[in-house]
């Protein structure tokens, strides 16, 4: 008998690759199984926590990390369906090697190859790898989606589209930046928590600075309760007080806590409102220029 031919003994042989077909489909169906329960668990608790009575701040922040929206859940689906992909290959390659062993093909060969193919496209795609398992920590652990504005090193700008391989960024100017995972070092998002506003209202040196604050806190409770604010502020903006005096101008700092990347919008709505209200009360603007009086 040729002792390359295939250890074929009926009907053992045929049995066997039978149960291993069968054991295989069914430890893939089982994993399987456990990822998507896993997956519509983690959903419903999305949005429940979504769902569920939070504050005015819980809940802008919600919004902000994405919690309140389908980010949440279109990283929980990708972060399954790619888990269910791997599962499949490694059931696979597995059953395949068993029924390999089932009529006695040698198998340490082939492995022997593989591993050296395999060394050798890691030396030769090795950049191509580290792309893609940073692409896939980054989609696990959130770092940043689709609409933030974030900072990679040398371009900013904001995320349109987030993949395995590359993140592809528009700057400011309209340029978009394809950016190979594998070579961010590091992610500065904007788009995530909350950040500030630093509101400096400059007003005449000699004017008296407590009415000045009173003004200005009587500006920071109506923005409080201002319809279209009150979507951006996680609080009531706080009146600091002096910040800074010159010879002709006392400058009053405000604060204001509000959402992801909403600062500038609050603090130019902020600055008008309040330079509007010391008008209206005659509180004086600083004075930038001296006149000089001629003798009659």
């Amino acid at each position: 008998m040729n002792p390359l031919a295939l250890a074929w003994v009926w009907p053992d042989s045929l049995i066997a690759v039978g149960i291993i077909v069968v054991i295989a489909v069914l430890t893939r169906w089982l994993i399987v199984r456990a990822i998507s329960l896993a997956s519509r668990s983690a959903i419903k608790r999305a949005r429940a926590q979504r769902d569920r009575t939070l504050s005015r701040a819980e809940r802008l922040l919600s919004q902000a990390t994405g919690l309140d929206s389908e980010r949440a859940e279109q990283r929980i689906r990708t972060v399954a369906s790619l888990s269910r992909n791997l599962v499949s290959i490694t059931v696979v390659v597995i059953g395949l090697l068993t029924i390999m062993s089932v009529f006695d093909i040698p198998t340490a060969p082939l492995l022997a190859s593989a591993g050296v193919g395999g060394l050798v496209l890691a030396f030769g795609a090795q950049s191509l790898i580290k792309d893609f398992i940073s692409g896939i920590f980054m989609i696990m652990e959130d770092q940043y989606g689709v609409g933030d504005l974030v900072d990679v090193g040398e371009v900013r700008g904001t995320v349109e589209e987030v993949g395995l391989r590359v993140t592809q960024v528009r700057d400011l100017t309209g340029t978009l930046w394809y950016v190979r995972n594998g070579e961010i070092l590091r992610v500065g998002n904007q788009s995530q928590g909350w950040s500030t506003a630093i509101i400096d209202v400059p007003v005449a040196q000699d004017e008296d600075s407590e009415r000045v604050i009173e003004i200005l806190d009587q500006v920071a409770a109506d923005a409080e309760d201002d319809e279209e604010l009150s979507k951006v502020l996680l609080e009531r903006p706080a009146v600091a007080g002096v910040n800074s005096v010159s010879a002709t101008t006392m400058i009053i700092r405000m604060t204001a806590k509000a959402t992801a990347n909403q600062h500038f919008g609050v603090q130019r709505t902020l600055l008008a409102r309040s330079m509007a209200a010391l008008a209206k009360a005659g509180v004086r603007g600083p004075v930038t220029t001296f006149g000089v009086v001629g003798q009659q």
